[in-house]
């Protein structure tokens, strides 16, 4: 069977959003990372060359006052919490190849390079912005963006009044490129993601786009304007750049950089929340165009976590730090849930109680639950060691429809989808156990044979869930294949192969199957 997986071209490059150092690390922050992290990580099963990359974003107006506030520079502010992103993702088993922070020079020389060039080719003007402008969006608003409450205008975001903004600044010619983005969604529906994201983006392209001010001149904390340093880029210009001036944007072709950037751009996905959906799918492809270079091929937009019915906040006291549900369910619980509860794309809403219900449902019966059961059934009727390889059809045929559907999930992220193929996988060999009933087998030494067959087609079942899940759970499965004694035989799990895992029969007789610790604690006994 082919699996679309099988015909994903080898170089694959996905992004989170660079995050603002504003504020510390949240749930946000770390549902969009996960998701990344779980996608890189399924990608690396196919065998794809991956190339994962996340950061934070440091300039602009937002950060300075942020600084001003905390009695800091800008620069020993961002230096103050662009480390908690990077300990947080350590927490959070994020697997990235790269972490870029706007600041660096690697980013700042390249940034000015590109301005430069579209500055030269004719892309960027001297003129004189005046409008409203929202320094929680870093964005400047069109009139009709706005809501009125009384006699203030108010950011629909944040609820907040907007500056109005009297500069000389210099613009990009974003309007030239209205035609030639509408044409782009409208021949290649997957650039845009999930269809009302795309929708939304060519309703704005159809009502007519703005030329795009560039630059700041009442504040000095971002990257000088290469030709007139009494300016700064926008903060948006900037940090968009950073999906490529990470791999090497504006350098020489024959350099390190310019090699790197010719075998990774473009990238194949950007995963962002749908309220920087325009960043990303309007402004973001037109300064690619203009530089002559390729789109990304797909930008996802992700919906908003709720509790009770609001996008969280920290002003409505709704913000939920990810510590306090990772010191009580665990991380890859964590992981797990945000991945199998939200369907991608659309608005999600947490709530401890469902959580609770799916860890002890899903996590501790149906898969930790599985794993002890065979170990200590393997320790008690077979001496720690896995019996002669054996084959279930049934089992077989249901892995291999299994691993079609999951990849086939996974791929289009639809993580909940392929999940969902997993853990309908797990139930299945939960079933076959209790059908097969292998204690009472052990009863009479005449079924040694077929209790010897059933405990190997679980552990090969397990194997199996390990790999799938690795993704996910990826500390919770290493400690499960490290006690199937699958490491020392068939090599790292993060080593293993989409492709086949449906093999059957990989486990070789005679492993030694060692009991774990449980992986997945009743939630009373954490307590």
């Amino acid at each position: 069977m082919v699996t679309p997986s099988e015909n994903t071209p080898a170089k694959f490059y996905a992004t989170t959003p660079i995050y603002y150092v504003n504020a510390k690390p949240h749930l946000g922050h770390a549902y969009t990372t996960i998701i990344s992290d779980a996608l890189a990580r399924w990608h690396r099963l196919i065998g794809d060359d991956v190339h994962f990359l996340t950061g934070t974003d440091e300039h602009g107006l937002k950060i300075q006052q942020a600084a001003d506030a905390a009695g800091l520079a800008p620069q020993a502010f961002a230096d103050s919490i662009a480390p908690l992103f990077a300990e947080a993702w350590g927490k959070l088993n994020i697997s990235h190849d790269d972490f870029i922070r706007t600041t660096e020079p690697r980013h700042t020389e390249r940034v000015q390079k590109f301005l430069q060039s579209l500055k030269d080719a004719d892309h960027i003007y001297a003129g004189k912005y005046e409008g409203p402008y929202c320094v929680g969006c870093e964005e400047f608003k069109l009139p009709g963006d706005l809501i009125e409450a009384g006699d203030e205008k108010l950011c629909p975001i944040h609820s907040k009044p907007v500056e109005i903004v009297n500069e000389n600044n210099y613009f990009f010619r974003l309007s030239a490129f209205t035609d030639k983005l509408l044409a782009h969604y409208k021949a290649n529906p997957e650039a845009c993601q999930p269809e009302s994201a795309r929708n939304e983006v060519i309703s704005f392209l159809e009502g007519g786009v703005s030329d795009l001010s560039i630059s700041r001149s009442t504040f000095d904390w971002g990257i000088p304007v290469p030709w007139d340093t009494d300016q700064v880029v926008y903060v948006w210009f900037d940090a968009l750049l950073n999906y490529a001036t990470a791999v090497g944007l504006t350098d020489a072709p024959d350099s390190e950089g310019g090699q790197k950037f010719a075998q990774t751009w473009p990238a194949d996905v950007h995963l962002v929340g749908k309220d920087i959906l325009r960043f990303h799918a309007v402004i973001w492809p037109a300064m690619l165009m203009a530089a002559g270079l390729e789109v990304p091929k797909k930008v996802f937009a992700h919906g908003w976590l709720l509790v009770g019915g609001e996008k969280m906040s920290k002003s409505k006291l709704t913000g939920i730090a990810p510590k306090d549900i990772t010191d009580h369910f665990g991380v890859d619980a964590f992981r797990y849930y945000f991945l199998r509860a939200i369907p991608f794309g659309s608005d999600g809403s947490f709530s401890w109680e469902d959580m609770s219900a799916r860890y002890t449902s899903e996590l501790a019966n149906d898969f930790g639950n599985l794993a002890s059961r065979l170990a200590a059934m393997i320790e008690k009727y077979c001496g720690g060691v896995l019996p002669a390889v054996s084959n279930d059809a049934g089992l077989s045929a249901a892995l291999a429809e299994t691993v079609a559907k999951a990849d086939a999930a996974m791929v289009a992220l639809d993580f909940q989808g392929g999940i969902n193929a997993i853990m309908e996988f797990c139930k299945r060999v939960n079933g076959y156990v209790t059908e097969k009933e292998p204690w009472k087998l052990a009863k009479d030494p005449a079924n040694q044979a077929e209790l010897e067959s059933v405990l190997y087609n679980t552990s090969e079942a397990l194997r199996a869930l390990a790999v799938l899940l690795n993704p996910v759970m990826p500390a919770t499965c290493e400690i499960l294949w490290e006690s199937l004694g699958a490491n020392e035989k068939l090599g790292a799990i993060g080593n293993q192969q989409i492709s086949k895992v449906a093999t059957w029969g990989q486990l070789p007789a005679g492993s030694k199957v060692t009991k774990t610790p449980v992986l997945f604690p009743r939630l009373e006994a954490a307590e």
